[in-house]
């Protein structure tokens, strides 16, 4: 089994930043992938950014130039700093890990294997 907690959400305003992160624990393979996804009030979960093993990185249109994903595989550890925030970026942004993935991109058709619990961003305008 794997576990993902989220950390580093909370409140702020437009034009801000925000760095999240995600540590994985127990039995995690060496070769996978993780990504941040989010769901906002109304809306169907979407993948934000995602990124390989090989440090490959994917990001959904929305976030390009403003937001970075990155991991330290030695740590367990992926980040997401945010930067540049706008209030539609507000959501409930969740960690996920697919395992046994060597792809050398991340794409919306993945399905992850594990989840986070998610940590609330909120944007005010």
């Amino acid at each position: 089994q794997v576990q993902l907690v989220e950390s580093g959400g909370g409140l702020v305003q437009a034009g801000g930043s925000l760095r999240l992160s995600c540590v994985a624990s127990g039995t995690i393979f060496s070769i996978n992938a993780m990504g941040w996804y989010r769901q906002g009030p109304g809306k169907q979960r979407e993948l934000v950014a995602g990124i390989t093993r090989g440090y490959n990185t994917d990001y959904t249109d929305s976030v390009k130039g403003r937001f970075t994903i990155s991991r330290d595989n030695a740590r367990n550890t992926v980040y997401l700093q945010m930067n540049s925030l706008k209030p539609e970026d507000t959501a409930v942004y969740y960690c996920a890990l697919k395992k046994y993935y060597s792809g050398s991109s991340y794409s919306g058709s993945l399905s992850p294997d594990y989840w986070g619990q998610g940590t609330q961003v909120t944007v005010s305008s």
